[in-house]
């Protein structure tokens, strides 16, 4: 078969229109619909539509089919690709709605959301331990001492035990 042909039966290069119905349902159903699914819905025999699915979908027989498959697959992964502009637009959008029906918790949420992803809100963790360098040679000392009382009963009762032995 010559390059660029879609073994379309009429011999004009292109795709037959069955052949575009077939990968606009096989794109625009993904995940679910099967591709036999896809092949009867786009007018193809049911008692062939799977070996027709295979067939459009193999590269070596039907580039263009498979061409335009992918064309279709780039243009839906464009329209609803997360990009900062839409993600603020679309929180703005939620907002605005929010506001409308008097749902003012909502409208803050949204808008809050906003401002993080526009890195107005800084996400700011500490994590406080306590170190001895921090401390005075007097206060080590009392947190020593501190320490001794409260286990006194514990250490007394071991030498005790290593004493009998």
């Amino acid at each position: 078969m010559a390059k660029g042909v879609s073994n379309n039966p009429t011999g004009k290069k292109g795709l037959t229109d069955k052949q575009r119905r077939f990968a606009r349902e096989l794109v625009y159903n993904d995940g679910s619909k099967t591709k036999r699914e896809c092949a009867a819905s786009a007018g193809y025999a049911a008692n062939s539509a799977s070996v027709k699915a295979a067939e459009l979908t193999n590269p070596r027989k039907f580039p263009l089919v498979v061409r335009h498959i992918q064309e279709l697959e780039k243009e839906l992964q464009s329209k609803f690709d997360v990009t900062f502009a839409r993600h603020v637009r679309k929180l703005a959008e939620i907002r605005d709605e929010a506001m409308k029906n008097g749902n003012l918790t909502a409208a803050v949420s949204a808008e809050v959301q906003r401002g993080r992803a526009a890195g107005l809100y800084v996400e700011r963790k500490e994590i406080r331990t306590g170190t001895l360098d921090s401390l005075s040679e007097k206060e080590i000392k009392q947190k020593i001492d501190g320490l001794l009382a409260d286990y006194k009963p514990l250490l007394e009762s071991e030498e005790a035990v290593f004493e009998d032995v």
